[in-house]
């Protein structure tokens, strides 16, 4: 490519350029499964509708997407982050007729099954924990006793996250992606959206490396939390956790994370603190 286009960093799965002189961003995938970028492009329609700024879509093609350029690294400043935990906190006014969507999406490379579900604890533990059980790289590294642990919390559920009805989501909310405008205001990009619980997105920001605190306390100022939210951060994480075993991405520890959060649920404790 030319000296006018330079790849970005911050994704996991796909190749991204930006072109300077356009003002373009070109995401690239050749392994790509079929409809990635199109359900990402109708998640980012989807978010727009609903009031989040997202970068408009020019072109979708089978392995890549051509987005409007907004800026990779948004300022680092109270007010940015304040105006983002507004705009999530509207996008989770936003309620849904079910737990789910009316079709599969994608989380990273991997299917994001979102089968209808009138029963939100039911479908986190089915469709957002669960699944990946099956998954061929899950499996080669969780033990029998890791996978007793995890249906034994998916049983607690009820008794750990207060029932609350499903809101649109926006389902990859960490850190990087939230961009910023041209002007500075906060931008999303890399949706995942389903009707879902909102601290289901709250969890992937807060347990990110850099996780804003006025981010939190601006939503929290427009939809109180609920008590012991921090609590169960960890827990409603351990889809993003799971997803990331799952891409064969344990480069930050994932498997001993898993491991400490599901450790209060084991038949048998685990000796001694992990790590």
């Amino acid at each position: 490519m030319g000296d006018d286009v330079v790849p970005l960093t911050g994704g996991v799965v796909n190749t991204v350029w930006l072109a300077q002189d356009a003002e373009l961003v070109l995401k690239m995938n050749e392994d790509a499964p079929p409809t990635l970028f199109e359900i990402e492009a109708e998640g980012l329609a989807v978010l727009r509708r609903h009031g989040l700024t997202t970068p408009r879509v020019h072109e979708v093609g089978a392995d890549w997407l051509l987005l409007e350029a907004l800026t990779p690294q948004p300022p680092a400043s109270d007010a940015f982050w304040e105006s983002a935990g507004r705009a999530i906190a509207a996008l989770h006014e936003v309620r849904g007729p079910r737990f789910g969507w009316d079709h599969d999406g994608w989380l990273g490379v991997l299917p994001q099954r979102n089968t209808w579900h009138d029963d939100g604890h039911v479908f986190f533990a089915e469709q957002r924990l669960l699944r990946y059980l099956d998954d061929p790289e899950v499996d080669a590294v969780l033990t029998a006793d890791d996978r007793d642990a995890l249906e034994r919390l998916c049983a607690r559920l009820p008794d750990i996250v207060p029932a609350a009805p499903p809101t649109l989501t926006h389902g990859d909310l960490w850190h990087n992606n939230v961009v910023a405008t041209a002007a500075g205001e906060p931008a999303f990009i890399d949706p995942a959206v389903s009707w879902m619980w909102p601290e289901v997105d709250l969890s992937m920001m807060y347990l990110g490396d850099n996780s804003p605190p006025r981010f939190f306390a601006a939503y929290h100022e427009l939809r109180p939390p609920e008590p012991g939210w921090q609590d169960r951060m960890s827990i409603l994480n351990l889809r993003e956790v799971l997803s990331t075993v799952a891409h064969r991405a344990d480069d930050w520890g994932a498997v001993d994370y898993f491991r400490e959060v599901v450790r209060p649920f084991r038949r048998t404790p685990l000796p001694g603190p992990i790590g």
